[in-house]
This record gives structure tokens, C-alpha cells and sequence, in this order.
């Protein structure tokens, strides 16, 4: 009887054993066939703040009126060009920090008093978007903005100024991919 139940014993464990790493493996395939864009999304209220709206949209008209070269756009058709709408977001994460970090961090002092006001609101954007990521092929997405980037250092100043007065452009692009 005792060699009766421990063999039961063994066998039932075995049971066991074996259905757990039928699950884990069931989890790990089920886990690489889910794509990873992963907190790629911002609250709508965001952008329902009718005073940020308002000041985000004077910088942008203000800084415009310095543009000259009304021949090139940095944020429009091109930049979405062979990128998925599920990546958008990504994309725009993209625009949104070099924005921040090359464009208005470096000219803050300028165009007051929108741009104290701004540039937190629009960081504070930046940081819910950190944990945003896209797994897969992101060659298009690099590629557009890269080319971003490369357009805005051509023009030099000129360059910030329309990075500046387009962000209104950035603003909707913003909400239209990350909500």
C-alpha cells in the first residue's frame, strides 16, 4: 500500500511539474506575440487645460511672426510618413523631447512670458511619456526624426525659431497620437 501511494505521489507531482512548465512556456509564447508599446498614451485632460492651450498656442504665434523661412515644416505629412498609427505616440515622444532639450531649454530665457509657462507644462508631458516604448522595427520612426533634427541644426537659429512656432503643430500631433 505504501509503494502504491508514493508512486501516486510521484506521479501526481509529475503531473504537476509538467503542467506547470506547460503554463510558463504557454505564457512566455503568448508574451512574444504581444506587441510592446507600452504606456504610449497621455490623459486627454491634458490638453482640455483652456489656459495652457491658450499659452502654448500664443508662444507658437508670437514666435512665428520671427519665422522666415515659410517653405519648410518640420511637423506635418513627412514626419508620419511610413510610421503605423499605433507608433505615432512614439514618434511624437521623439519630437516632444528633442523640442525640450534642444530647442526650448536652450532659448528659455526668450519670449516670455509664454515660455516659463510652457515649457514645464510640455516636460511634465515628456515625463509621462518616459515609459512609452515600441518594440519591432522603429527604422522609419529614427529615420523622420533624425531628419527632424538634421532640418532644425541646418537652419541654425532660424531652425528654433520655427521649432518654436510650431509648436502648436506639436501640441495637436501630441493629443492626436497619444490619446
Amino acid at each position: 500500500m505504501a509503494v502504491l501511494q508514493k508512486s501516486m505521489s510521484f506521479s501526481l507531482m509529475g503531473t504537476l511539474a509538467a503542467s506547470c512548465l506547460l503554463l510558463i512556456a504557454l505564457w512566455a509564447q503568448e508574451a512574444n506575440a504581444l506587441p510592446i508599446n507600452t504606456r504610449c498614451k497621455l490623459e486627454v485632460s491634458n490638453f482640455q487645460q483652456p489656459y495652457i492651450v491658450n499659452r502654448t498656442f500664443m508662444l507658437a504665434k508670437e514666435v512665428s511672426l520671427a519665422d522666415n523661412n515659410t517653405d519648410v515644416w518640420l511637423i506635418g505629412e513627412k514626419l508620419f510618413r511610413g510610421v503605423s498609427a499605433k507608433d505615432q505616440c512614439y514618434l511624437m515622444k521623439q519630437v516632444l523631447n528633442f523640442t525640450l532639450e534642444d530647442v526650448l531649454l536652450p532659448q528659455s530665457d526668450r519670449f516670455q512670458p509664454y515660455m516659463q509657462e510652457v515649457v514645464p507644462f510640455l516636460t511634465k508631458l515628456s515625463n509621462q511619456l518616459s515609459s512609452c516604448h515600441i518594440s519591432g522595427d522603429d527604422q522609419n520612426i529614427q529615420k523622420n526624426v533624425r531628419r527632424l533634427k538634421e532640418t532644425v541644426k541646418k537652419l541654425g537659429e532660424s531652425g528654433e525659431i520655427k521649432a518654436i512656432g510650431e509648436l502648436d503643430l506639436l501640441f495637436m500631433s501630441l493629443r492626436n497620437a497619444c490619446v
